[in-house]
């Protein structure tokens, strides 16, 4: 029998439109590698302007593709824009090319890009947003405690699938869209007035289900973050009803002091800290994660009175809630390496130190990496209120053995003494 032409072309257009369904299906938001490559997650560490200065290979900051111009940051001893990945597809850290953030071959200049320069919904928070956008709430150029110390953005569907960056980056990114851009600074890497590219930074993307994209935005209103639901700048309000309520509850501080604490459907476990459970960062997350030892890498200035030293056994400092469980350990990483060259991990202002907020577990069962808004500064005892005991922020431990030892290596170079 003959089949009509007709017939024929409603059959192929058929077969078509069932070819076509997976390229739907990775629509959704997710974490990018470069402009096609997309995966679960990634995490990216760029270095510090000492450890490896400048961009990979020859490159140079000349795109500047979210706004802004190359900055001149020589007067602040040079920047850094080379740094090591990994993903779900490749858990090992390895070098990448080019200046991160700069381009779209590279995950944090991809990821951002399907955000920026997309129709996705979108949360944009940073403590240091230095006055572009404006933050009514808040007064001064950064706002302080007790708002929570953390800085990303937040995207996702009509369906409520998104996307997670998490960043280290003060005054980046600064507006969510190329519709709204900003209007007295640049907002990409290397291009903004505030040379974040001089110390080290760290970055972490997740791809979200509906009810992990809520579970975030609740997290981010348990930790106080800095942000405007009223400043297109910074967020587009949509998607499903319950997600475009949580968003509205944002800007806000908030009064909670429970920890949240949710497993999201990658095996990740997101801990949103808030302002008021006035306890060191680390050994919170140490405690929610069973009272797993840790060993942290972040801003930490040791000949400051706030710079909470390491703990060499289990057990509740004086600064304690009776509600959480036990931590256990946490040791304070204050230098590493990569290819042979050694970098430093303390906090400072030159270009020789760490802004990442980044560990590991080391004892037995589940390995973590771990990924941070937050400094191990505060105390153990004394003035609870003290640095970031009172600030609010998130944390994401990833469960993967490969990740976690390629960050310990990464990582595992001296260590701040012990205090008890």
């Amino acid at each position: 029998m003959t089949v009509p032409p007709t017939l024929r072309r409603a059959a192929l257009a058929a077969a078509l439109s069932l070819a076509a369904l997976p390229a739907l299906v990775h629509a959704a938001p997710s974490p990018m590698l470069d402009a096609s490559h997309p995966v679960n997650w990634w995490f990216a560490f760029k270095f510090n302007a000492a450890s490896f200065p400048g961009c990979g290979g020859s490159a140079q900051v000349d795109s500047c593709q979210f706004g802004g111009s190359p900055q001149d940051y020589t007067s602040g001893n040079g920047f850094s824009q080379q740094f090591v990945y990994a993903s779900s597809s490749q858990p090992s850290l390895s070098q990448g090319g080019g200046c991160v953030g700069d381009t779209t071959t590279d995950p944090v200049g991809a990821t951002f890009k399907q955000i920026y320069n997309g129709t996705l919904n979108y949360v944009v928070w940073n403590d240091q947003f230095y006055g572009d956008p404006a933050i009514p709430s808040c007064s001064g150029a950064s706002c302080g405690a007790p708002w929570g110390h953390s800085k990303g953005v937040l995207a996702w569907d009509n369906q409520g699938n998104g996307v997670v960056m998490q960043v280290s980056t003060p005054s980046w990114p600064a507006s969510g869209s190329a519709q709204y851009p900003r209007g007295s600074d640049g907002n990409t890497l290397g291009c903004v007035q505030d040379n974040d590219v001089k110390v080290s930074q760290h970055f972490f993307a997740l791809k979200l289900s509906h009810a992990d994209t809520l579970a975030v935005l609740q997290g981010l209103a348990n930790a106080s973050v800095v942000t405007d639901p009223g400043n297109p700048q910074i967020v587009k309000n949509g998607g499903p009803a319950d997600i475009q309520n949580a968003v509205s509850q944002l800007g806000q501080q908030s009064d909670s002091s429970t920890p949240q604490v949710s497993k999201l459907s990658s095996g990740v476990t997101l801990i949103a800290k808030p302002s008021a459970l006035q306890v060191p960062p680390w050994q919170l997350v140490s405690a929610e994660l069973g009272g797993v030892p840790l060993r942290a890498a972040t801003w930490w200035e040791g000949s400051k009175s706030i710079a909470i030293p390491s703990t060499s056994r289990a057990g509740a400092p004086a600064c304690w809630d009776s509600s959480l469980p036990t931590p256990g350990p946490v040791a304070i990483a204050t230098s590493g390496s990569w290819a042979g060259r050694s970098f430093s991990l303390k906090g400072g202002m030159g270009y020789n130190f760490n802004h990442a907020k980044i560990g590991v577990s080391t004892g037995n069962g589940t390995a973590y990496a771990i990924f941070g808004d937050m400094n191990q500064e505060g105390a153990l005892s004394g003035n609870c209120a003290s640095a970031q005991n009172g600030r609010g922020g998130l944390f994401f431990a990833l469960p993967n053995a490969t990740l976690a030892s390629s960050i310990a290596k990464l990582i595992g170079g001296s260590t701040a003494a012990a205090a008890r």
